[in-house]
């Protein structure tokens, strides 16, 4: 694992596909969960940091992407985990609506273990010292979170070149939408951003600062 802060932790395995993030806050904390078909690769890694599944008691979601909660329904199984999603994502993780664009497609095809239950977030919610902000654009319900100077945020942006960007067009439910959660995110405090693809970078690199 590489260690971003005091309490917050990136996930190596799952750098190459879409980086999940463990915060040892009150109670250990897992956000994201990956493809479903890197299952193996991630509990090899949290055994070599003598990190049993069971220890995490909380999964939230930055959004129900395949890349995102492809393991959550796993995840859930091993540990007895709390699953956490924004209010207006759960639908979509559960099956329940159809994802927008070609995005059913790939939720039909990957079929992932869904959770058996999952907790609504709202802007402003905290779990474990964590705060959620509703960022949609990427989806419709997409949240970040912000702890210990951390601002994780999914897909709002991707790093290329040492530099965070909006996430592409093609990939996003409304990217004007996604623009202006971008912007909210100026009115918060953090130092880095952890997206999911890409490296983390520092906060004046987000907004031109």
């Amino acid at each position: 694992m590489k260690q971003i802060t005091d309490k917050v932790y990136l996930l190596e395995s799952t750098k190459a596909t879409s980086s999940c993030y463990l915060i040892k806050a009150e109670e250990m904390v897992l956000i994201d969960t990956n493809f479903n078909f890197n299952k193996k690769i991630i509990l090899k890694e949290l055994e070599e940091n003598q990190i049993p599944p069971q220890e995490i008691k909380h999964i939230i979601l930055t959004h129900g992407d395949m890349d995102h909660m492809g393991n959550v329904g796993n995840f859930q199984a091993l540990s007895g985990a709390t699953v956490w999603a924004g209010s207006e994502e759960i639908p979509y993780i559960m099956g329940q609506k159809e994802r927008p664009s070609f995005k059913k497609y790939l939720a039909k095809v990957m079929r992932p273990k869904k959770p058996e239950h999952i907790k609504p977030l709202q802007d402003g919610d905290k779990v474990c010292g964590i705060e959620v902000v509703t960022t949609p654009g990427h989806t419709p319900g997409h949240i970040c979170l912000i702890y210990d100077n951390v601002l994780f945020a999914g897909d709002l942006v991707e790093e290329r070149d040492g530099m965070p960007i909006p996430y592409p067009v093609k990939w996003n439910w409304d990217t004007s939408i996604l623009f202006q959660s971008i912007e909210k995110l100026k009115f918060y405090p953090f130092k880095w951003v952890c997206m999911a693809h890409g490296n983390p970078v520092e906060r004046d690199e987000l907004f031109g600062e």
